[in-house]
């Protein structure tokens, strides 16, 4: 098994620990990650908001590049999952969209038919490895670490291929066969802002004051999460937002595949976990007994 994996911009800098963590959970899984080369952005938001031929033209590189590798591409980053997605269905949907965008992408000696699904890891780790593999993989069990999933906004939607939009349950199901106790959490669907917070700060913290003050009152310790800007939002403006709420949030902010990673034995310091801002300082960590552990 092996996938085209595409970082995007975040994992190369303020998301590093995401991308570690995904690079070692899967490399322990035996998952192969071949990255992109020469990736680009994937155009997010501000492309498309001045051409949308640009944007689809300038993300559709990256997938052309995939196509010719061979592979599905694996894309962390909740932003990059659904921008290449939609790049994906606007060439299957509009012929004559697909003709120019490869007119652009022909000035680069390359051609791209939608050949690739785009794949996010949540998806391949439940849906191509499976739960009960992985649990299965397990060195130490998350036991009693109680955790609220925060799916975002952008993951399961508008589209949602492997969970439900509403609801979604994948991340809650692999935590807690890891040994988490999931807490309930209605916001976990919920925006956190995304680039408000630059733009209209008041209005972001007061959708991150939300989501972490029903992650509080739910029971939670940490937060997991499969976006890099939810991770930001959530984590590095507490104080501010504990400063305009008059809240006292410490709440620990970790990608999904953290968890899983010290649950599978890996390093800590290789998941990234020494980055965190506001630290999850006892896992409380149970070693499986031998007999339990398959290779």
């Amino acid at each position: 098994m092996e996938f085209a994996y595409y970082p995007g911009c975040s994992l190369e800098y303020t998301a590093k620990p995401y991308d570690q963590s995904v690079r070692e959970v899967f490399r322990v899984l035996g998952i192969g990650l071949r990255e992109i080369e020469d990736w680009n952005c994937c155009g997010a938001t501000m492309y498309m908001s001045v051409n949308k031929l640009v944007a689809f033209s300038v993300s559709a590189r990256n997938l052309a590049i995939a196509q010719k590798m061979g592979c599905d591409v694996c894309a962390p980053c909740s932003s990059c999952y659904t921008i290449l997605r939609k790049t994906n269905q606007y060439v299957q949907w509009d012929p004559h969209a697909k003709s120019r965008i490869n007119e652009a992408l022909k000035a680069a000696n390359l051609s791209y038919d939608a050949q690739v699904n785009v794949r996010h890891p949540l998806d391949i780790l439940v849906n191509d490895v499976g739960v009960d593999t992985i649990a299965a993989k397990a060195r130490y069990r998350l036991d009693g670490l109680r955790v609220a999933c925060y799916y975002g906004c952008q993951i399961v939607r508008p589209n949602a291929d492997f969970d439900d939009p509403d609801d979604p349950q994948t991340m809650d199901k692999l935590l807690a066969a890891l040994g988490a106790e999931i807490v309930p959490y209605p916001d976990k669907v919920r925006c956190c802002g995304g680039m408000l917070m630059t733009t209209y700060e008041e209005v972001a913290q007061n959708l991150n004051h939300n989501l972490l003050r029903c992650a509080d009152e739910n029971g939670a310790e940490v937060i997991a999460t499969v976006c890099p800007l939810c991770q930001m939002n959530l984590e590095a403006y507490q104080p501010q937002i504990n400063q305009r709420y008059g809240s006292a949030y410490k709440m620990p902010v970790v990608y999904f595949t953290q968890l899983i990673g010290l649950a599978l034995g890996i390093e800590p310091a290789k998941l990234g976990m020494d980055s965190l801002l506001v630290k999850l300082a006892n896992p409380r960590l149970k070693a499986k007994k031998t007999a339990e552990v398959t290779a």
